[in-house]
């Protein structure tokens, strides 16, 4: 929905959220993936698959391998220009099916104990939050260890500091790939 585009990623607890939501107060238009693209489906196809309810979601593999967006939508939200620049916020295990549209890609990264530090807060104010379970939990470790479903090539962002910090290096980056696009 931007003249420009921007995608920030990252695994499970690194912020993508709270960026997205700082940003939107500073007046930027985004799109929050994870509750407005997500849907549980093939990653390689993007069709819809039925699975366990969240309830009782079984193995946590399985749903993080399936937490996929819809590609249809994210093309129509890309083509859209009626604003200036567009922050598409969130995870998405089918990435490689659009990632091309983005203009940037920024990826969150944070070190081991910041992201339990963060986990254990979001899942004390809701302990059915992702990551409140033993096996959500290993799984968010091994994949922070081996950056296996983060997008390559993208620009690394330390998010480890102020949300504040975080969406000023973010827009400052923006500007420099605005102004290399001139």
């Amino acid at each position: 929905m931007g003249v420009r585009n921007y995608l920030i990623e990252g695994g499970s607890g690194v912020g993508k959220t709270t960026v997205a939501e700082e940003l939107q107060r500073r007046g930027c238009h985004v799109i929050h993936g994870d509750r407005e693209l997500a849907l549980r489906g093939d990653p390689k196809t993007g069709e819809p698959i039925d699975g366990p309810s969240w309830e009782t979601r079984g193995d946590a593999a399985w749903w993080h391998q399936h937490h996929i967006w819809d590609v249809g939508t994210v093309k129509s939200l890309v083509a859209d220009k009626r604003h200036a620049k567009t922050f598409f916020c969130g995870g998405a295990r089918n990435f490689h099916q659009f990632i091309d549209l983005f203009d940037e890609v920024f990826v969150l990264e944070i070190d081991l104990d910041t992201l339990n530090r963060r986990l254990d807060q979001r899942v004390a104010l809701n302990p059915g939050e992702w990551g409140g379970r033993p096996d959500e939990r290993k799984l968010i470790a091994r994949l922070h260890a081996t950056k296996e479903d983060i997008p390559k090539n993208a620009v690394s962002i330390d998010a480890t500091g102020t949300v504040d910090g975080v969406a000023d290096e973010i827009l400052s980056k923006c500007a420099e790939s605005e102004q290399g696009a001139d």
